[in-house]
């Protein structure tokens, strides 16, 4: 029991931070509908941009996080403008392979910035909380309150601004949005900066989790979109529900199978969903 309760505890944080990259991918399938596989490696790049705070100027890892999210929003939003924007109008597929060339283009930048090898905000060992036989990493409580609280205030956003609600209407009906006056290139914008501030975030956190490697957000990428899809493409609240259970799903998994293999089980899920409900756990309006 003690070893299931402990899985339960990782897999209670790598689901907090899938949840955040599956939100920022659901965002941006909503609006613009197309899977953006440069996600991964934003989530990267909002890591080192903190790194960059942590080793270069000495900020705490919690006082670096706030600009990885600015760096991250900014950096998605460059990116739309000077490359998707172009290509909004052409094949899908069009779209797909650029995400793919942005990717390689920020992992490239990552390698050249701050070389191929293992890097870490703070060396040294925590002292962990217990209780009873469990072990608590103080920054898995940090990771888990923080997407408590990003995750809380999405939610306010999405259903008590105008803004957020501009972007859930287009997201359910792009056609009707525009003809309501909805500004679309802005709602763009926003939907860009949101999901990018997100990934990185969810960068930090996976840095503070593990180590920082600039494949770190590629190789996080499948579990990202196997939670997006559970929960239904599109759909941010979805997201949520679908981050946790690949998170916990993939922790648990290393009880009857090798922990090399867990990302095998969030393509499983993801296939499975794929075959037995398409529209994910969750249907219906963003």
């Amino acid at each position: 029991m003690t070893e299931f309760l402990q899985l339960v505890i990782y897999g209670v944080v790598l689901g907090s931070i899938l949840t955040l990259g599956a939100i920022g991918v659901s965002l941006i399938y909503g609006i613009l509908r197309f899977a953006h596989f440069a996600h991964g490696d934003i989530m990267t790049m909002g890591a080192y941009f903190a790194f960059a705070l942590v080793v270069g100027l000495g900020f705490p890892i919690w006082a670096s996080a706030p600009f990885a999210v600015v760096g991250g929003a900014l950096l998605a939003i460059a990116i739309d403008q000077t490359v998707y924007r172009r290509l909004r109008r052409v094949q899908p597929i069009i779209l797909l392979i650029s995400s793919f060339g942005i990717a390689i283009a920020l992992r490239s930048v990552v390698q050249l910035i701050w070389g191929p090898h293992n890097q870490v905000y703070a060396s040294g060992i925590q002292m962990p909380y217990r209780l009873g036989d469990l072990v608590i990493k103080p920054d898995h409580v940090w990771i888990v309150l923080g997407a408590v609280v990003l995750v809380t205030a999405l939610h306010l956003f999405l259903t008590r601004t105008k803004m957020g609600k501009a972007m859930r209407a287009m997201s359910d009906n792009m056609d009707l949005a525009l003809v309501s006056g909805i500004p679309s290139e802005r709602v763009i914008m926003v939907t860009w900066a949101v999901g990018g501030g997100l990934a990185a975030v969810a960068g930090v956190f996976l840095g503070m989790d593990t180590r920082l490697h600039p494949v770190m957000g590629w190789s996080l990428l499948l579990p990202v979109f196997a939670a997006a899809i559970l929960g239904g493409i599109g759909r941010p609240y979805g997201a949520i529900a679908g981050g946790m259970v690949i998170g916990l799903s993939m922790e648990l998994s290393t009880m009857v199978i090798n922990p090399t293999y867990k990302p095998a089980v969030a393509f499983a899920l993801m296939v499975l969903m794929l075959v037995v409900r398409p529209q994910g756990l969750f249907k219906g309006n963003a």
